[in-house]
């Protein structure tokens, strides 16, 4: 059996022998390496350098900038007030840029307080080399000596170069836009409130997009804002902002609590004034070079008050309007691009008036707590008849309902329109009897009947006042008048008494009309015989006469 070895005298433990086999198993710690030391402090210097050599490069690139901008401009003169350059990010910081109208450029039409424009980082992922711009709190300005110049303006307001200005600021194309906290004002002159919108965000992404097929927009467009400090504005749809020769855009709009008296500004160039009532609405907006529509979906107007002055200086301006609308009609309807429909619109407990100042002794006609209901109201023909109808009080007393339909046609509309007054109050109508028939009333019920049909832009049909209890003459009213007055109150008050119908005590008439759908034309004449025969002849029933066709029997017809 072998013996086991024995240990050394002194029990010391044994020095290992220096070998190269034995070294090989000592830890040893290698310093970084000279050349990534060197890398690292050349990577600082540049980047210092870089940061130093920014603050001789902003000045420089500021008016650089501007003046490129300003070559892109027509009619306008852009200003930067400064410009930070960021190396690192490959990015710029504009701040207080102006751009103002030549011929008014003070105040600036636009100011933003700070724009940054940078590289797009997160489009390289998909190997697009774009750019971001942020406006932060712009203020977009206009009043009515900008919109002057405008409107004499010989060069297209989208001709002078805005955007072509925008695109000189950075090298990269715009992919993503955005706006925090805008602002948009309209002033008109006099003591009228500012038109305001505010709190304006808005965010655009994918706008460098390839080219699309008609009518597909690519890029998601979303805004928020405060319409007139109480009312509230959004738009979230799409946009091709790269079609020609203007960018085109798909969105729903949507509109709520807006209030309407901030128009006035705007109504009252027209001679219309706008008191009270709030708006909602909502719809879909397409607008694009190959294609119009307006589909208002649904709209409320609650608590209006919308009354029309006419003055001597305008006079004649309802019948040209009314023949423009006629001729706009004419040359809408049915047209393949353009598409404008509402859908359901309602009016709640409104007024309408008229003013007419330019009469001798001036009057006032108008309807109270209105109500209208419109519904699918279109200028295509295939989205077949349009509905209206309306309730309300003709001078604060005369129960008033109409109805009517409507479809569009090439040659003029076609249309059937039946509307009854009863039993008004005819004291209120005192001003419109003294300028045209000299006299008033202390007493008497006035209704009328209407039916109306029109057809190829032609309009026929009837118009029928009824007088009931008609009392002219009150010698306890009359101590202030003059004799003439007097006298002619009694012939007017006999006349009711001798042409009256006796068993209903009625005074009626029927006075047809008929011509072009623009300029109807009725004949005076014809009234007065017909009063007359109707007071001494027969009866007239009070109630609408079916003596004209609706358009879609009219059609039957035909065929």
């Amino acid at each position: 059996m072998a013996q086991p070895r024995p240990l050394p005298a002194d029990d010391a433990p044994r020095t290992p022998r220096r070998s190269g086999r034995l070294f090989r198993f000592r830890p040893r710690f290698r310093a970084p390496g000279r050349r990534w030391r060197i890398a690292g402090l050349v990577l600082l210097v540049l980047i210092a350098l870089a940061v130093i050599a920014s603050f001789f490069v902003d000045e420089p690139l500021r008016r650089t900038i501007e003046s490129q901008m300003n070559q892109r401009l027509k009619g306008y003169t852009a200003r930067v007030e400064r410009l930070s350059f960021h190396p690192l990010g490959f990015g710029l910081t504009l701040h207080n840029v102006s751009m103002s109208q030549n011929a008014h450029p003070d105040p600036p039409v636009l100011a933003v307080p700070k724009l940054d424009a940078s590289v797009e980082w997160k489009a390289l992922v998909r190997w697009r080399l774009v750019a971001n711009f942020k406006f932060t709190e712009p203020r977009l300005y206009v009043d009515l000596e900008h919109f002057r110049q405008e409107v004499k303006d010989p060069t297209p307001l989208k001709e002078h170069g805005w955007q072509q200005a925008l695109e000189a600021i950075y090298p990269l194309k715009i992919d993503e836009f955005l706006v925090v906290n805008g602002e948009a004002t309209y002033v008109d002159p006099g003591p009228f409130k500012p038109l305001r919108i505010s709190k304006i965000d808005v965010r655009a992404t994918n706008i460098r997009n390839v080219h699309s097929r008609e009518r597909d927009y690519p890029s998601p467009v979303k805004l928020t804002a405060v319409v007139f400090d109480t009312g509230a504005l959004s738009i979230d749809g799409h946009a091709d902002f790269l079609a020609e020769p203007f960018l085109g855009v798909k969105a729903d709009v949507g509109l709520k609590g807006v209030p309407l008296d901030y128009f006035k500004p705007i109504t009252n160039k027209y001679n219309l004034i706008v008191s009270g009532g709030m708006l909602y609405a909502d719809g879909l907006v397409e607008y694009a070079p190959t294609v119009g529509i307006v589909d208002l979906r649904n709209a409320e107007i609650k608590g209006v008050k919308i009354e029309y002055v006419h003055v001597p200086q305008n006079a004649g301006v309802a019948q040209k309007a009314t023949k423009a609308t006629a001729d706009v009609t004419k040359k809408t309807a049915n047209r393949r691009d353009l598409l404008v429909r509402a859908e359901h619109v309602r009016v709640r407990q409104s007024e309408v008036g008229m003013l007419n100042k330019a009469a001798t002794r001036p009057y006032r006609v108008f309807f109270t707590d209105v109500n209208l209901d419109v519904e699918n109201v279109s200028n295509q023909r295939a989205e077949g008849i349009g509905k209206i109808h309306l309730t309300g009080k003709f001078m604060g007393s005369g129960r008033t309902e109409a109805t009517m339909s409507y479809k569009p046609d090439e040659k003029g509309p076609g249309f059937h329109l039946a509307m009854k007054i009863e039993d008004t109050d005819m004291t209120a109508m005192n001003p419109l009897l003294r300028e045209y028939g000299k006299f008033d009333v202390t007493q008497g019920k006035f209704s009328l009947y209407t039916e109306l049909a029109g057809k190829s832009g032609r309009v026929d049909g009837y118009v029928k006042p009824l007088f009931k209890d008609v009392k002219a003459a009150d010698p306890a009213k009359d101590v202030d008048k003059t004799l003439m007055q007097k006298v002619w109150g009694h012939v007017v008050d006999l006349a009711a008494k001798l042409l009256k119908n006796v068993p209903r005590r009625e005074v009626a008439t029927k006075i047809d009309v008929g011509g072009e759908i623009d300029q109807p034309q009725t004949s005076v004449l014809q009234a007065i015989g017909n009063l007359l025969r109707n007071a001494f002849i027969k009866a007239i029933l009070p109630g609408l006469e079916r003596e004209t066709r609706r358009p879609d029997a009219a059609a039957k017809s035909e065929k």
